[in-house]
């Protein structure tokens, strides 16, 4: 029987159950991904990395989004590029880092990226997407799987037509979808019925992505499409415990002292990635998500999301009543 907590086969890779961590760009480092399984998650894909990062050798790209750990593994690394020759080499560099699979973004809409060729553009662009994948799967000998749009704009749905082409052309072993036009970015309701078609149309496995926001939202993706597994994102930032009560090993809520340790963890990864100049700045982002998950008013929580340091935040979380030390 199909549940999110009985295992499944991804290219030749045994997952314990369907839920997986997306990748959250800006986000997915080593930690947020091994934050995710510690807390039960079959597979995590990293942030999109740029393949011309890579392959022209800025350290920064290689030390911070190429760091991997031992206990995150079987783990997907998450590439995003517009030109096959330079995606196969930085395909190679993530196989040469340790990466288990090789995640491809065809389907990010921020202007940025698409003004290149890559993410979502690719969807106007077939042709150059099926190349890409093959470029990468050629330059690693790893699985490769590709992220999608269902469109670029209302009606559309070239992402449909772009994943049959890539698994039939260019031997990808998944498609993960998100069932929202680009234009849409993040808001409206995803067209679950359309997830549903593509479930059944193709042979090679389609992971759930888009509105899937909490426990409810997730369930219902997950029985209405017949998804092979669902993509959590948004609705796991700062709330792993979503992962435990998925798969049954909790519920309800975590407790204060429960959220208050884990931001005191994540807080001590970050400054062993980052530094602890580095790491005060970048989890400015991240306060305010373990601050709604202990559902502090306004007031409580201004001293936690503007910590100007780690120090400060850590004292911060002394002020709620946490221990200093763990």
């Amino acid at each position: 029987m199909r549940t999110l907590d009985s295992p499944w086969r991804l290219a030749g890779h045994e997952l314990p159950n369907r839920l997986v961590l997306a990748p959250l760009a800006g986000i997915g480092n080593w930690f947020v991904r091994l934050q995710a399984r510690r807390y039960g998650a079959g597979l995590a894909v990293s942030e999109m990395i740029s393949s011309f990062g890579l392959k022209y050798g800025d350290r920064r790209t290689h030390e911070q989004f190429l760091r991997l750990h031992p206990d995150e593994h079987p783990v997907s690394i998450q590439l995003f590029g517009h030109d096959a020759d330079v995606m196969r080499e930085a395909a190679a560099i993530v196989a040469e880092a340790g990466a288990d699979l090789i995640d491809l973004n065809m389907g990010c809409p921020v202007r940025k990226v698409c003004k290149t060729g890559a993410g979502a553009a690719l969807l106007d662009d077939p042709d150059k997407a099926v190349a890409i994948a093959r470029a990468a799967a050629e330059g690693s000998g790893l699985p490769i799987t590709v992220k999608l749009r269902s469109g670029q704009r209302p009606g559309e749905e070239s992402g449909v037509l772009l994943a049959r082409r890539l698994i039939d052309e260019a031997g990808v072993a998944a498609i993960s979808f998100h069932p929202r036009h680009a234009s849409q970015q993040h808001s409206g309701s995803p067209d679950y019925r359309l997830a549903a078609e593509l479930v059944e149309a193709l042979e090679a496995p389609v992971i759930l992505s888009g509105g899937l926001s909490d426990d409810e939202h997730v369930l219902r993706g997950f029985e209405q499409t017949g998804a092979a597994a669902v993509m959590l994102a948004r609705g796991a930032l700062g709330n792993p415990w979503l992962f435990e009560r998925l798969l049954g090993r909790r519920e309800g809520p975590p407790s204060a002292e429960e959220v208050t340790a884990e931001l005191r963890w994540v807080i001590d990864r970050a400054e062993e990635h980052l530094g602890v100049e580095r790491a005060g700045r970048y989890l400015r982002k991240f306060y305010p998500w373990y601050a709604e998950t202990l559902g502090l008013s306004k007031a409580e929580r201004q001293p936690l999301v503007t910590a100007p340091t780690t120090d400060a935040a850590r004292r911060s979380l002394v002020l709620l009543g946490a221990p200093l030390a763990a």
